[in-house]
């Protein structure tokens, strides 16, 4: 009896084998799950915008900006002394290019001011074209390349676009044609108008 109760049981011997035998498996996967390697890679770039600006000149060679329509070039129409009479018409020049700082070109749209055609400028058309050259005159007008149809009232935007170059790489000359109609009545004699126009320049993307 005494032997008997001292001694472990062969069930106990096999619970210890099976809690070691556990032991072992878990510090076997623990081990594993920490063991890893990592490395890293990094990019960056750096951005910079262009630059885009126009200049203008009522003789083709002293170009400066007028960016506001309090500080509008006066274009150097030769109107006679007296003023204009039905059937004249009057020509003047205005050469746009871009500055020398614009590191890109782009196009320009001549747009109109919707009061032009008030009083007077009611019995007044203009018509634009871009000429070679800087003479703007009867002859050169009617062999350049149309941006406002002659005829047009002076309130009428432009339908034509044109290029102009980075850094001043060329300039655009628009001859400008202004006409008095011949129905221009008496009332309209000794009165003014001054029409302005603006020219609005776009980047290219």
């Amino acid at each position: 009896m005494g032997r008997h109760s001292s001694a472990p049981s062969r069930g106990w011997f096999t619970k210890v084998r099976a809690v070691l035998a556990g032991a072992v498996v878990l510090g076997v996967g623990g081990a594993v799950t920490l063991a890893a390697w990592n490395d890293s890679e990094f990019a960056t770039g750096t951005f910079a915008a262009s630059t885009f600006g126009i200049v203008g000149s009522t003789n083709g060679t002293q170009f400066s900006e007028h960016t506001q329509a309090d500080d509008a070039a006066t274009l150097a129409f030769a109107v006679p002394s007296g003023g204009m009479s039905p059937n004249t018409t009057v020509y003047a020049l205005f050469s746009v290019k871009t500055t020398a700082a614009s590191t890109v070109g782009g196009t320009v749209a001549l747009t109109a001011t919707s009061t032009n055609s008030d009083g007077l400028g009611g019995y007044l058309t203009y018509g634009v074209r871009v000429i070679n050259g800087t003479t703007c005159n009867t002859s050169t007008f009617s062999s350049g390349t149309e941006v406002v149809e002659p005829g047009a009232p002076l309130s009428a935007n432009g339908t034509a676009t044109t290029s102009v170059q980075k850094a001043g790489g060329n300039t655009v000359n628009y001859c400008f044609a202004i006409t008095m109609s011949s129905s221009t009545p008496n009332s309209m004699q000794g009165t003014s108008v001054t029409p302005s126009w603006k020219f609005v320049a776009t980047s290219d993307s």
